[in-house]
């Protein structure tokens, strides 16, 4: 039988002494599509739309890093060292072929990856990111607290105001995706802690603030996309991605921010399932 995301089972596996838990989805054959995520998210903010979509061709692998969620061990303050446990990951799991997809922090890893092990990865989707020194990003921890005191204030989600503009259509998309979130009753994951996300924004703070580097060596193919208003990685980070990798594409949804590809779930998995099929 398929797993979908809501009745995958949560599974762990050693990495060099750590466990790390993670889920398959979908059919067992074809290169597998590994999920690389945001801050502070953790198994259960994937959007069940997009898992079980892509996991239509070939399987999904979703996990935590280290120390973050069901993870066991200290969340890495670097996107580098995170890289390197991802890496490790998928390496614990025999996989000696792999895509790629990354969103946001994710997407700094999936660079990261992609540049290290060209051997690894096939081919890559970075959604809602930015290149290392890339624009605005070393204001996400700044960003993070102030829609979680605004969230509260008007007795929303943070979600609502990081990932979605303010119009009624980008907010009504918001309420779908976070009801999608809580489709999963059983075996959900653990909380993020603070510490976990902590290391985080001073990872993202860091990879902000860094020298911009050449992103020439990530030679294989890689879809870009984006929300035409990302408050939380500006949207200008996603078309110099597409400028300055050498084989990109790049597709930029209107009245959507950071969280585009959930609110226009089913073209974003039409875009990407012909990417990934090519």
């Amino acid at each position: 039988m398929s797993m979908t995301f809501e009745n995958a089972a949560t599974k762990s596996v050693d990495v060099n002494g750590t466990n790390f838990v993670y889920r398959e989805i979908g059919n067992k054959s074809g290169i597998p599509v590994v999920f690389l995520h945001h801050l502070t998210a953790v198994l259960e903010d994937w959007d069940p739309a997009i898992a079980d979509g892509l996991a239509k061709s070939r399987p999904v692998i979703i996990f935590d890093n280290r120390g973050v969620g069901g993870s066991e061990g200290k969340t890495p303050d670097t996107v580098a060292d995170m890289a390197k446990d991802a890496m490790a990951f998928i390496d614990a799991l025999e996989f000696t072929k792999v895509d790629l997809f990354g969103f946001s922090l994710g997407g700094f890893i999936a660079q990261a990856i992609a540049q290290d092990r060209p051997d690894l990865v096939r081919r890559v989707i970075l959604a809602g990111t930015a290149p290392a020194g890339g624009e605005g990003i070393s204001n996400a921890g700044a960003l993070l607290q102030d829609a979680i005191a605004k969230a509260g204030a008007e007795n929303k989600h943070p979600k609502h105001l990081l990932f979605f503009r303010p119009s009624k259509n980008s907010q009504k998309a918001a309420d779908a995706f976070l009801s999608r979130l809580s489709e999963r009753k059983e075996d959900r994951d653990a909380a993020v802690t603070n510490e976990a996300i902590h290391a985080q924004v001073v990872a993202i703070t860091k990879w902000g603030m860094a020298a911009a580097g050449s992103l020439s060596g990530i030679r294989q193919p890689v879809l870009v996309v984006n929300g035409d208003n990302d408050i939380m990685v500006p949207t200008i980070n996603s078309v110099e991605l597409a400028r300055k990798l050498p084989n990109a594409e790049l597709s930029i949804f209107p009245d959507a921010g950071h969280g585009a590809i959930f609110q226009y779930h089913d073209m974003f998995i039409e875009q990407a399932l012909r990417f990934l099929q090519a």
